[in-house]
């Protein structure tokens, strides 16, 4: 095999990006294993200083000041206290890793609570529970937790409160190698909820992990969509107009569920076809697709004519408001429930950008959630 210029060069950059990336990774199991310890020795502290009743609610304050280091303010050493508490079982990582990367004087706790180091002697006592505690099946293993997501996810992620919505986002930031900023905007737009009330969760699953924006209107439409924001009983019995007026009292999180690119545009949207006026419920632009989307909103089963009024509706945009730039109009019919064979029957031959989803005023139980997670882990 000949060595060439182009080997050289490429040979070069190989090595710089892969141990660039072994650097990075390096640096950020070091930034956990900092922040746990941390958070580690100020719990400890709260629990068995000698003077820690001098201090009370005021001691990250003081201790803040005391450090005066950048980097370690009040507010930090809070997040760093949080991610212990959340995370007691990445001791099992931390404390080999700490081992292996410095001397164990930062392992050795300062008080008379032990003259050992955490290494051999607190990971036996006061942590015990570390290494006798058996994780649930749907939680994440402590290894993939502290090698594959960085100290900002576990910062972040300490913040959720419920324990298997947060095992659910560490999974899927894990396996859909989310940035922080993406997590953050999955935990925006209500992914856990959605996943939890999706029929295909799977192919949800799929198209966050690509990250991708949707290119068509089957890619934007969710069925069923949930509509657990309007507190409204699932028996109770309401109008099409009340449902309407409730959706657009909570109309952000109506567009989140929705998903992403959706402007709201009208409501009751008037159209005048042969000297007679039609209403159209709501009408959105979506600005990923460039077209409109009219949204009917009926508070009972699907039936044909509902399909037959909605492609009216579609078909008066085609012709009437659509610019030269535009898409075809979508068309969506939200009802309390449908067959799939009175569906097909009845918009075969219609527009291809009319669909039907079922709406749902609660939201599935917890049980839905962790069987995916043990499906998945």
């Amino acid at each position: 095999m000949s060595f060439n210029f182009e080997h050289l060069a490429n040979h070069i950059i190989s090595i710089q990006n892969t141990l660039s990336a072994n650097v990075a990774h390096a640096i950020n199991l070091s930034l956990t294993t900092r922040n746990w310890l941390i958070g580690y020795y100020i719990v400890e502290y709260e629990q068995h200083g000698e003077d820690r009743a001098q201090y009370g609610e005021a001691l990250l304050k003081n201790l803040a000041k005391r450090i005066n280091m950048r980097g370690l303010g009040e507010r930090r050493l809070y997040e760093f206290r949080q991610m212990y508490k959340i995370y007691p079982q990445l001791g099992s990582q931390v404390l080999p890793f700490a081992l292996k990367i410095s001397n164990s004087e930062i392992l050795r706790l300062p008080t008379a609570i032990s003259t050992q180091t955490l290494g051999d002697s607190i990971l036996r006592s006061a942590t015990a529970k570390l290494e006798t505690t058996t994780l649930e099946a749907w939680q994440t293993p402590t290894d993939k937790l502290f090698n594959s997501l960085s100290a900002t996810h576990l910062l972040y992620l300490s913040n959720i409160a419920e324990p298997l919505k947060r095992a659910f986002y560490e999974q899927e930031a894990i396996s859909g190698c989310w940035t922080v900023k993406e997590l953050e905007r999955q935990v925006a737009s209500l992914y856990y909820e959605r996943m939890g009330i999706s029929k295909d969760k799977q192919l949800l699953h799929q198209r966050a992990k690509k990250e991708t924006l949707a290119t068509r209107p089957q890619d934007i439409i969710r069925d069923p969509i949930t509509l657990e924001f309007l507190h409204l009983p699932e028996q109770m019995t309401y109008t099409e107009t009340e449902l309407e007026s409730a959706i657009l009292d909570h109309l952000q999180m109506f567009l989140l569920e929705l998903g992403n690119g959706f402007c709201f545009e009208a409501r009751q949207k008037r159209i005048l076809i042969d000297n007679d006026y039609f209403k159209a419920d709501l009408v959105f632009y979506h600005r990923i697709l460039k077209c409109h989307m009219i949204v009917e909103l009926k508070t009972d089963r699907f039936r044909h004519e509902y399909a037959s009024q909605l492609n009216m509706y579609l078909n008066y945009y085609r012709h009437e408001v659509m610019q030269t730039d535009d898409n075809p109009p979508i068309g969506l019919l939200l009802c309390t429930d449908y067959g799939k064979t009175s569906v097909q029957y009845a918009t075969e031959g219609l527009s291809d950008n009319l669909f039907v989803s079922k709406y749902r005023l609660q939201l599935p139980s917890e049980d839905e959630i962790r069987k995916y997670l043990e499906e998945n882990i």
